[in-house]
């Protein structure tokens, strides 16, 4: 069967997410032979340099080994992956339609404004420098399930604010700049909501919050976002593996 890959992200981790998949569609289990590349390659339609990228990545993660001169194999680590480790990277969007929801993203607040010295420090700017600031909900069958504050440097997106659509992706948008982010350094902890974002915005039912602050870093390592993501604790859940 051909499966060729299409979608946003880079074809290798594309890639290394569709061979994990085939390792638990498939039930291969620890100590069992992964096709060859060849066979890869032919399967999902791609050149062997993004597949030997993806085997690398698949390697690093510890769901595969190598025995040179006998091929790729699964390891035992494989049997602990989990569906939705905390540790994948994906734009808030991608994520939502993960866990299948269908989101509306209800634009609450676009400003340009001066960083305070947390968000300066996070994106390397300096103090005189601007930042785009975007709040909004994200709301799935009119629920609110996500409450969301982005800031990016301005210097990135010189167009007018009231000139862009801010409903959609953002990592799409900072693609249009040349800017997608990457990967992300991340902290994670349970919170409610700011009182004056619930008194706000009513959201008095949301409830507790798995709050994710992250810098988002391009290929390159140039931070290019700033994000600061409640997620309601009754529609989310993250997991990891622990080696």
């Amino acid at each position: 069967m051909l499966e060729p890959l299409r979608d946003s992200r880079t074809l290798a981790i594309q890639l290394r997410d569709r061979i994990a998949d085939l390792i638990r569609l498939e039930g291969l289990k620890p100590g069992d032979k992964l096709p060859t590349e060849a066979q890869l390659t032919q399967r999902f339609k791609i050149s062997r340099p993004a597949l030997r990228e993806a085997l690398k990545l698949l390697e690093q993660d510890d769901v595969i080994y190598v025995e040179h001169g006998r091929g790729r194999f699964v390891s035992a680590l494989s049997a602990a992956q989990v569906d939705r480790p905390i540790t994948v990277f994906e734009s808030v969007t991608d994520m939502a339609r993960h866990y299948g929801y269908t989101t509306v993203n209800k634009v609450l607040s676009i400003s340009e404004e001066t960083p305070d010295a947390r968000v300066a420090d996070s994106l390397h700017l300096s103090p005189a420098s601007r930042v785009i600031r975007i709040e909004r909900i994200r709301l799935h069958d009119d629920e609110p399930i996500l409450y969301c504050i982005d800031y990016v440097p301005r210097s990135i997106i010189p167009a007018k604010l009231y000139d862009l659509d801010w409903s959609g992706s953002l990592m799409d948008l900072l693609e249009e700049y040349g800017s997608r982010p990457r990967m992300s350094a991340a902290s994670v902890s349970s919170v409610m909501l700011p009182d004056d974002v619930v008194e706000r915005h009513d959201l008095r039912d949301f409830g507790p919050a798995l709050l994710i602050t992250e810098t988002c870093f391009t290929a390159a390592g140039v931070p290019v976002n700033y994000a600061i993501d409640y997620h309601r604790g009754s529609h989310f859940s993250f997991s990891l593996t622990r080696k």
